[in-house]
């Protein structure tokens, strides 16, 4: 009885979150016809309160009838990329919580009300479905995306000194203070990654759920390219890094040229003070210019913190004012 009464209580406060509360499941997608119609049923079946949205994003395999017929609400984002479609969704919808899934049928359906309720509780800003602690690497046929969503996590979460387990998965879930607080810049699938350094350096409430990881079904093809997409997140990564964090960034790259202009003048230096005199003047001018460039990077580095600090203190008060006005 007592297990019992513990299973109504918890289906009565569930109930009591999700009512009232509109719920946006965004689904972006190009030429997901073999899969589209399963998982828009999927997240009707698990989410029957939610607004299930697919962005058409220049299929030509009538993605978008098929939607259409399983029940979504389809619209159409004309900028190819997934960055491109992301960022229109985020624009056009309003929704106390949303959830975004990959249309290849690769996420799991059980765990979506958990990710919501997560959000509707206030118990985080975003959920992230870690494949990584699951399935993933099992799952994954294709050995480079393996290595390179672990080179991408290590480098992320060292660099901003966290410990997120799956950077780049496509399943989360957000609250709409991150949804229209994120400036979305990329274009393409390197969206994942800017969302989450975003998140992370912006100190929204993060939390992480394993989810099982299914690969895509016979006649599904991936539209992430291993090497032209994988370079496209590394250098994401690397501007990312130049903008929330200036200050190791360029200093970093001055400490190269101070070691290299020691390096390069050392000769000079050590004739100078055996002999008292300069021999070596094309290496003790390179070797001058390497430190002033060093300096000013440094200085660079402390005068764009300074700037970003000032932008992280306007940004609060942005999201300060913003839940003014919905009150």
């Amino acid at each position: 009885m007592r297990k019992g009464s513990l299973k109504v209580k918890k289906s009565k406060e569930e109930k009591n979150n999700f009512e009232g509360k509109k719920i946006a499941v965004l689904i972006p997608c190009y030429n997901e016809s073999k899969t589209i119609e399963k998982v828009v049923k999927d997240y009707k079946e698990v989410l029957p309160e939610a607004d299930i949205y697919v962005y058409d994003n220049n299929s030509s395999d009538h993605t978008d009838e098929i939607a259409k017929k399983a029940g979504a609400i389809v619209k159409y984002e004309y900028r190819q990329g997934k960055g491109n479609v992301i960022r229109t969704m985020f624009r056009d919808i309003d929704a106390d919580c949303y959830l975004m899934i990959d249309g290849d049928d690769t996420y799991p359906k059980e765990n979506a009300r958990e990710m919501c309720e997560l959000v509707l509780n206030g118990k985080a800003d975003m959920v992230i479905g870690d494949r990584l602690s699951s399935t993933y690497f099992t799952e994954n046929k294709r050995p480079f995306h393996n290595f390179g969503n672990k080179i991408v996590r290590l480098l992320i979460n060292k660099i901003f000194k966290n410990n997120i387990k799956d950077i780049m998965t496509g399943y989360r879930a957000f609250s709409y203070d991150f949804v229209k607080g994120f400036p979305v810049l990329s274009k393409g699938f390197e969206i994942e990654t800017e969302m989450t350094i975003h998140a992370v350096d912006k100190n929204y409430k993060l939390v992480e759920i394993p989810v099982t990881y299914r690969d895509r079904p016979e006649g599904s093809e991936s539209k992430l390219n291993t090497y032209s997409d994988g370079f496209k997140v590394l250098k994401t990564i690397a501007t990312l890094f130049k903008e929330y964090r200036p200050s190791l960034f360029f200093n970093i790259i001055a400490f190269v040229f101070f070691i290299l202009g020691i390096i390069i003048g050392l000769p000079a230096y050590i004739g100078y003070f055996q002999t008292g005199l300069v021999e070596k003047f094309p290496s003790l001018i390179v070797s001058c210019f390497a430190i002033m460039i060093a300096l000013q990077l440094c200085i660079t580095g402390i005068i764009l913190q300074v700037i970003i600090k000032k932008q992280k203190q306007n940004y609060e008060l942005y999201l300060n004012l913003m839940k003014n006005k919905l009150k």
